[in-house]
């Protein structure tokens, strides 16, 4: 039993010590971010391109609200989004609702 154990043991070492293993770590986690990054830069276009008449208008409609501020603002934020679409969207959720 002693042997199977050493067996497995080097084989798991084998697999974590390879440069090939964390080679392909390294590029899931790059294509994750690359991924992320692109999803923010389309939320970004989509906050600017809704909000910015809605701010000029003076009011936001109820779907408006949840589809800019719910369901691309929220999640813009919680991806780490900043910039001028944070102000964008805090700016929206200042606005009255009609």
């Amino acid at each position: 039993m002693d042997k199977w154990v050493e067996f497995i043991i080097a084989v798991v070492l084998a697999i974590f010590g390879a440069s090939g293993f964390w080679t392909l770590i390294l590029r899931l986690i790059d294509r994750r971010s690359a991924k992320t990054k692109l999803l923010i830069g389309l939320a970004y276009s989509w906050i600017v391109t809704l909000g910015e008449p809605i701010i000029r208008r003076g009011y936001i409609t109820k779907d408006e609200y949840e589809n800019l501020v719910k369901y691309l603002g929220e999640p813009y934020l919680e991806a780490k989004g900043n910039s001028y679409a944070k102000k964008i969207i805090e700016d929206c959720k200042k606005l009255p609702i009609k």
